[in-house]
């Protein structure tokens, strides 16, 4: 009996002394992402930019703390960053780090940057940023938690009109605990991967509500050139343009100003057409085109500045 008494008692220890670890994501609902089992969905890549993700919380800003320098907020944009990059469905813009590649551009000795505008803009900061300790003392045990929460804002920005198109607030928690019986057992130290863990729970929240916004609004391209040789449109492979793919011809809409809001507005374009692409061309998303033939209508050759292509509804 006292042989299966002490069994028991260290098997009680060793499950009692354990080290749990928990991240917690905490709204918004979104709706689930695509099964990879599902025949792969056309769609045209919009250009993204994250023009600026800051820290408004006091977390570990002491007397030398540099805004322009700030961890957290760097984090912040490489987990979105990197989140965003996996959906495969834009085109990222590089905007925080522009100092850096126009340096690297100056030691190549290149002339300059190419300018690329983005149809979106993501801004964001981190509104919410703390840790606390939990302890639980018995007569035999005890535990301690350390939990970190986190939580975020972003808006994004239709580059086109300045309009807030989406803005949310999601949050994030981490934790993990540690027990210990009669002193036996792993003692809890500080744990820094928790603060990593609790932003990107919540930014995670905010991904997929991102690309529902981005990919809402229809894509739209221009004419480049139309020649004898050919009729060239801004976007190629990058953009997940394909030999084949059909889009509507539109001629611009009269721009006319909202007395209400004091904002001008584009009334909804006339289709004149309609466009086939028959090849493209480029290496990279600055240089990227493509060459199209009408399937239905026609434009005027010597004003390209009054059309636009955009994807079929």
């Amino acid at each position: 009996m006292t042989r299966i008494l002490s069994v028991m008692f260290i098997a009680i220890i060793a499950i009692s002394c354990t080290t749990q670890q928990k991240v917690v994501q905490v709204e918004p609902q979104v709706q689930e992402v695509a099964s990879d089992n599902k025949p792969e969905e056309q769609f045209v890549k919009r250009k993204v930019a994250i023009a600026r993700f800051s820290n408004e919380t006091q977390y570990a800003k002491g007397i030398f703390f540099d805004k322009d320098n700030d961890p957290i907020g760097k984090q912040a944009v490489d987990i979105l960053s990197t989140k965003l990059a996996s959906t495969n469905k834009f085109i990222l813009l590089e905007r925080q780090d522009m100092d850096k590649i126009m340096e690297e551009l100056n030691i190549a000795g290149n002339e300059g940057l190419q300018k690329v505008g983005a149809d979106y803009l993501i801004l964001g900061s981190v509104t919410e940023f703390g840790r606390k300790n939990v302890g639980d003392v018995n007569a035999f045990s005890r535990s301690k938690t350390q939990t970190v929460q986190a939580g975020v804002n972003i808006r994004l920005v239709d580059v086109s009109s300045g309009q807030i198109i989406y803005s949310e607030e999601a949050k994030g928690e981490a934790e993990t605990t540690n027990k210990t019986v009669m002193g036996m057992g792993e003692r809890t130290d500080y744990d820094a991967t928790l603060s990593d863990k609790a932003i990107s729970a919540a930014i995670s929240k905010l991904v997929e509500n991102i690309v529902n916004n981005c990919m809402d609004n229809p894509w739209k391209s221009y004419f480049l050139s139309y020649t004898e040789d050919g009729i060239l449109v801004s976007g190629g492979k990058s953009q997940r343009i394909k030999i084949g793919d059909q889009f509507d011809v539109y001629e611009k809409g009269k721009q006319v100003k909202n007395p209400q809001t004091g904002m001008m507005i584009e009334l909804p374009g006339k289709k004149v057409g309609t466009v086939k692409v028959d090849f493209s061309g480029g290496d990279n998303p600055q240089n990227e085109f493509s060459m199209v033939s009408f399937v239905e209508g026609g434009i005027d050759a010597n004003n390209l500045t009054k059309y636009f292509i955009k994807e079929i509804e």
